[in-house]
């Protein structure tokens, strides 16, 4: 069934309050004179009963007196409520109007009271959220299609190239399909990385403690070999730390850092990572040597296939060594997911350090 509107509903309330309280103010009123007149009936007097007869034409015309200016309390009620009201229809009307083609409208300031103005700037910011999300996500599909694309391009070529020369050898057929396998693996880390993003997007169903400093240990242990191949030395100092999340995200995030730090890295260069808590709070450190990076450069870094001059130096910390430049923008997504705090800094001599403050343990 329809709902009754909330001008009606005031209307309504307004009448009604204004009946019952007309109405406990004639009792109080008659009440007395109601009782006189029964004490006097009992003696048969012709002037008492005229009297009761009189009080009770007066009972009769104060409650039509009083039904009638109920009513007009309503309509007067209903009218108020539509003037009070109006902002709030205007407000309804822009909203309904705005869509994904034009966010950037604004309601502005709605009526002269205070609650519509803060309701008015309320979905002014929400509009606002909603235009940053759809425009990073116009561009993160319009990059994503790109750097699919490339791949698919260049097996293709490889593929035209190979059966356009008549005297193709066996060796170069097995080099065409080891050229293709590598470019398939590509294409597999591109895919799970945003499979990877877009799961860490979506945010945390089900929180529970999660011990960052046994997931950085792992995460380390399993980086050892990839290390000491690089040449680059790896110092932890993993104190006790842990906060509310999902393991899986924190894993990915600590596994993206350490890549990034790894593979943006010099030979003979280091990487330090430390975790520890503060005030019940949890904190994972994380710094490494490599290539002096533009201090202005460092927040359009955690943008996805964002890149820095000619090199993939794109926040994932790819680099033109086999990534796509989301492993950085992953770690952002999984920390706003964590509604932790992240930081980062270019430093001074090359490389980069990054900081994850997280949440307070869960409770019990």
């Amino acid at each position: 069934m329809p709902r009754r509107r909330l001008r009606t509903r005031l209307a309504l309330f307004y009448g009604g309050l204004f009946l019952a309280a007309g109405a406990v103010l004639l009792a109080l009123a008659f009440l007395p004179a109601v009782r006189i007149s029964s004490t006097s009936r009992a003696g048969h007097g012709h002037a008492d009963v005229r009297a009761a007869s009189n009080l009770h034409q007066i009972l009769g015309y104060s409650g039509i007196a009083l039904v009638a200016a109920a009513v007009l309390a309503a309509a007067l009620g209903w009218l108020a409520a539509d003037r009070a009201l109006r902002p709030l229809r205007t407000i309804t009307r822009s909203a309904r109007a705005i869509s994904a083609s034009n966010l950037h409208e604004r309601l502005g300031r709605s009526g002269s009271y205070a609650e519509f103005t803060e309701l008015g700037e309320t979905l002014d910011e929400l509009f606002g959220r909603l235009e940053a999300a759809f425009e990073s996500q116009r561009r993160f599909v319009a990059n994503a299609s790109h750097e699919l694309r490339t791949p698919l391009a260049a097996e293709r070529a490889l593929l035209q190239v190979t059966l356009a020369d008549p005297g193709v050898s066996a060796e170069t057929l097995r080099s065409a399909c080891e050229q293709l396998l590598s470019l398939g693996a590509r294409q597999e880390r591109l895919i799970d990385a945003l499979l990877t993003l877009a799961s860490s997007q979506q945010g945390i169903e089900r929180w529970e403690p999660v011990d960052i400093a046994a997931v950085v240990g792992g995460v380390l242990a399993a980086r050892r070999d990839e290390a000491a191949r690089r040449g680059v030395r790896v110092e932890a100092a993993a104190g006790p730390a842990a906060a509310p999340g999902d393991a899986r995200l924190v894993e990915s995030m600590v596994a993206n850092l350490a890549d990034n730090a790894l593979r943006h890295n010099v030979a003979g260069g280091s990487v330090e990572v430390r975790t520890s808590m503060t005030a019940g709070s949890a904190s994972l450190w994380i710094a490494n040597t490599g290539p002096v990076i533009p201090a202005a450069e460092v927040d359009r870094l955690f943008q996805p296939f964002q890149q820095l001059g000619a090199d993939r130096l794109s926040r994932d910390g790819d680099g033109g060594d086999g990534g796509h430049g989301l492993g950085l923008a992953i770690v952002a997504a999984i920390a706003a997911a964590h509604r932790a705090s992240l930081s980062a800094r270019a430093r001074p001599g090359g490389g980069l350090e990054i900081k994850v403050d997280f949440g307070r343990v869960l409770a019990g």
